[in-house]
């Protein structure tokens, strides 16, 4: 099996596709839309919220129902990329991303908004597994794929600050339903690129997991839904542990069935493998972690320290520059020389390391001195442990895998993001609501000890983040042993000659 994988790979090697790095331009500028949506949004909710006269309740589905569909259909997605081919996925992806950002832009009720944010979580659930399997398969060569994945993981890991900033600039400056406008012009020139650069193979044709379907991404967006309610219903609500019962024991099911399918929507060798279920373990908590940063620092800049929009999307520039820096200037270039974990221990260490610097800050913290110096080791430590993850998450996959591959690591970003949302959130606001109560003693200082009370809060919760990212290191420096792909590559192209 390992030389029939070896040989149907040597071909790429040997006559490399020459418009590749231009391809990697398309694929990278389609998964920064999808990343930085997740967030972009949110800058522009309030001023949503009093145009289509959304009640406080209602307003989080703004972002739920993006978050919901796009996790609970990923692996779907993923499947869809194989079984169709994932340039025509991709392309599919885009311009259905591009119709529904249309159509949130022009939504004159919240109703219409909502629906327009699921179906770009439905499009966007396609689009993610196949960019990332497009990228897999284009780039063979080691050193190639460090650099590729090296900017792939640095917009993976920065999207979301970008989306504070450009969400901040078109809010500010223009109107918040730019901030779903924009998507269409990135898109068109996303697809015109793609059906002239991006090559790949036909889809490999089966019939579809059908139960496998219905059974895993009920499951999701049982779970995904859960998370998102309890940051607001809180964890003991009966809705919420219902949601998260049945989401376990839909995927329980889920994980039955596959094991009997004839053609799983998930083959389990994928997730079984060590190597890669360290990288979607890692990929998940750190993901946790770093939402916590961006939720929290964005209502510390803007509420406490009374940052515009535009200032505080600019503030996040550092964090991306050094995400950006520890993944393709640090990651890319040591892939080669060291194992993996290498590089994601030393990476959750100074993320963690960032988060401990931001655990002391106080209602009148100075950004450069104080707030600066966390942003940019947090920045450089996901840097750091994104690219590898990326790289040894999807290696030696079988061609027919790649998309599913791609799929079930973009679910645990998808899930980690919706547990730090809601854990983090309920921990900061839990802590922050005890410090008020416990120091509310003279009403003359109720503005000052519920600001202190906020940020008490949120720094609670940094400490679990950190926690978290200590947890993630753990798991990368236990779990993910493999080698440096360069050993790797020259083990799979001695096979074919010693059988010779």
């Amino acid at each position: 099996m390992s030389v029939t994988r070896t040989g149907e790979s040597a071909a790429p090697r040997q006559e490399p596709d020459p418009h590749r790095w231009w391809g990697l331009v398309i694929i990278a500028l389609a998964q920064l839309m999808v990343v930085l949506d997740a967030t972009i949004v949110n800058i522009a909710l309030p001023s949503a919220q009093r145009a289509l006269g959304m009640s406080d309740g209602n307003r989080q589905w703004v972002i739920t129902a993006y978050t919901l569909s796009f996790g609970g259909l990923l692996l779907l997605g993923g499947r869809i990329a194989d079984l169709v081919g994932r340039k025509r996925t991709f392309v599919i992806g885009l311009i259905g991303f591009a119709a529904a950002s249309a159509f949130g832009g022009a939504a004159t009720t919240s109703g219409m908004l909502f629906i327009a944010r699921a179906l770009q979580g439905a499009f966007a659930a396609l689009l993610a597994p196949s960019a990332l399997s497009l990228l897999t398969t284009t780039f063979t060569d080691p050193r190639e794929r460090g650099k590729a994945f090296g900017i792939y993981g640095a917009l993976a890991g920065s999207g979301a600050a970008i989306g504070f900033i450009v969400g901040g600039l078109l809010t500010e400056y223009l109107n918040w339903r730019w901030c779903l406008y924009v998507n269409v012009p990135i898109a068109i020139v996303a697809v015109l690129g793609a059906l002239a650069l991006l090559h790949d193979s036909p889809g490999h044709p089966a019939r579809l997991d059908v139960p496998g379907v219905l059974l895993g991404c009920s499951g999701l967006v049982a779970i995904v839904y859960g998370f998102s309610e309890a940051e607001s219903r809180g964890w003991t609500d009966a809705l919420v542990l219902g949601l998260f019962a049945a989401g376990i024991v839909l995927l329980a099911a889920f994980v039955w069935w596959q094991r009997r399918a004839p053609v799983p929507l998930l083959p389990l060798h994928v997730v079984k493998d060590r190597n890669r279920a360290g990288c979607f373990l890692t990929m998940g908590l750190a993901i946790i972690g770093m939402f916590g940063v961006f939720l929290f620092m964005t209502y510390y800049l803007q509420v406490i320290l009374g940052y515009s929009p535009v200032q505080t999307g600019l503030a996040f520039l550092p964090l991306t520059a050094a995400i950006i820096t520890g993944s393709t200037q640090i990651s890319a270039r040591l892939i080669n020389r060291v194992p993996p974990r290498m590089l994601m221990v030393p990476g959750m260490l100074l993320a963690a390391g960032g988060m401990v610097i931001l655990t002391q800050m106080t209602v009148d913290s100075s950004y450069t001195s104080e707030i600066l110096p966390a942003l940019l080791l947090m920045g450089l430590g996901m840097g750091l442990t994104f690219m590898p993850v990326f790289s040894t998450a999807t290696a030696g996959v079988a061609p027919q895998d790649a998309g599913v591959t791609s799929a079930t690591l973009n679910t645990s970003q998808q899930v980690g993001g919706s547990i730090g949302t809601a854990l983090l959130n309920t921990i900061a606001t839990t802590s922050g609501t005890a410090y008020i109560t416990a120091h509310l003693a003279d009403p003359a200082q109720r503005d000052l000890v519920t600001r202190e009370g906020i940020v008490h809060g949120y720094t609670v919760a940094l400490w679990c983040a950190a926690g978290i990212m200590l947890l993630a290191g753990l798991v990368a420096g236990l779990m993910v042993t493999t080698r440096p792909p360069k050993h790797e590559a020259a083990a799979r192209t001695a096979a074919p000659e010693s059988v010779a």
